[in-house]
């Protein structure tokens, strides 16, 4: 099944507003904040640069990042149920659906990767153990220089 078609500027509008409601209430400290609002810029450097593949791996990876540090914001700061009031149930309430929003942005923007000319694998510069040997060259068993010169070549006469 293929998803329609998403505009970059969608997802940026839509996490933009979903953090701004989730910290309406200043429920979450400042770090939920400029964490959600500095990935969203770098989004927004996706969009003026189209032809860039860092711009979009960055606010890739921005948005993993994110949702690790939602989960992280959202477990220890949320209020016990004796302080929290209608506004803060709305605040967490926006910030849980950006959250669980999140992992289907990451999807699109994903794609949009691809569409601009990413790989599949993301090369990170760690050897595997299952990489190709087909260039594999042992350096423990050389062989040894020759002691005469080859004489199969002939030398060149100075001009």
């Amino acid at each position: 099944m293929e998803l329609p078609a998403v505009n970059l500027k969608a997802i940026i509008l839509v996490h933009w507003l979903l953090t701004v409601w989730g910290c309406m209430n200043y429920m979450f400290p400042a770090s939920y904040a400029w964490g959600n609002f500095s990935v969203l810029a770098v989004g927004i450097w996706a969009i003026v640069q189209r032809d860039s593949l860092d711009a979009i791996m960055m606010f890739l990876t921005g948005l993993l990042l994110t949702v690790l540090t939602d989960i992280i914001h959202i477990s220890v700061f949320y209020p016990p149920n004796n302080y929290l009031t209608d506004e803060k149930r709305f605040s967490a309430g926006m910030a849980i659906f950006s959250l669980l929003l999140k992992p289907v942005s990451c999807y699109l923007v994903y794609r949009m990767y691809r569409e601009r000319g990413g790989e599949y694998t993301f090369n990170i510069g760690i050897a595997r153990a299952g990489h190709d040997r087909s260039t594999y060259e042992p350096i423990d068993h050389q062989d040894p220089p020759p002691q005469w010169p080859n004489s199969s070549k002939t030398a060149q006469q100075p001009y």
